[in-house]
């Protein structure tokens, strides 16, 4: 399994994610019922594009996910790792 410090509640810019990886420049959002609201659903279309245009991922779970399917929230973030092998070859030599 691979290992990542993940920080939370880290700020970028004006904006804070819930959990940060900066080794893969990942953001993990957790999403309660509030984020399904119109005004917020936009906020966070935003939110997530001014992160993606920093070259972070972001990647969006329901709380309830989270609670009830702790696993398959896991294998996903895990997934979505960058690889040894793959931050290697984008290295310039």
């Amino acid at each position: 399994m691979c290992e990542r410090k993940f920080r939370r509640q880290h700020s970028v810019g004006k904006y804070i994610v819930d959990f940060y990886c900066s080794e893969d420049k990942l953001a993990i959002e957790l999403d309660g019922a509030a984020h399904y609201e119109e005004e917020n659903i936009k906020y966070d279309m935003k939110r997530s594009w001014f992160l993606k245009s920093l070259g972070i991922r972001v990647m969006r779970f329901r709380n309830e996910d989270v609670l009830y399917n702790t696993d398959f929230v896991l294998k996903q973030i895990q997934n979505n790792f960058v690889t040894t092998s793959s931050r290697k070859r984008a290295t310039p030599p």
